[in-house]
This record gives structure tokens, C-alpha cells and sequence, in this order.
């Protein structure tokens, strides 16, 4: 009995330490269409009039 309750302490402090943190496999968030507008017109792909001419259109309800 007191082996169950070992493995049971081990898989707990597992799941609490090790799964909130980058694990190989884990899904992330994505990123919103905006936030790609934002770092494709930081990078300069796209000219100001470009960027405000799309972020308009993503923000229109």
C-alpha cells in the first residue's frame, strides 16, 4: 500500500513541476491574424499604408 501512495506522490509533484513548462510536443498559442500583421509590418514586409489598410480590416466588426 505505501508503494501506491509513493507512485501516487511521484505522478502529483510530476504533474505540477514538469507539465506547465515547454515540453517537445505541447501545443502553444497561437498567434491572432493581428499579431502576425504586427510583426510582418515591424519586420518591414509591408509599408504603413499596407498595415493600416489590413489592421482596419481585421478590426471591423
Amino acid at each position: 500500500m505505501d508503494f501506491i501512495w509513493w507512485c501516487i506522490w511521484v505522478v502529483l509533484l510530476f504533474w505540477i513541476f514538469a507539465l506547465p513548462f515547454n515540453i517537445p510536443g505541447q501545443r502553444h498559442r497561437k498567434d491572432t491574424p493581428l499579431d502576425i500583421l504586427n510583426r510582418r509590418f515591424a519586420a518591414g514586409e509591408i509599408s504603413k499604408e499596407e498595415f493600416r489598410e489590413k489592421r482596419d480590416i481585421l478590426l471591423t466588426p
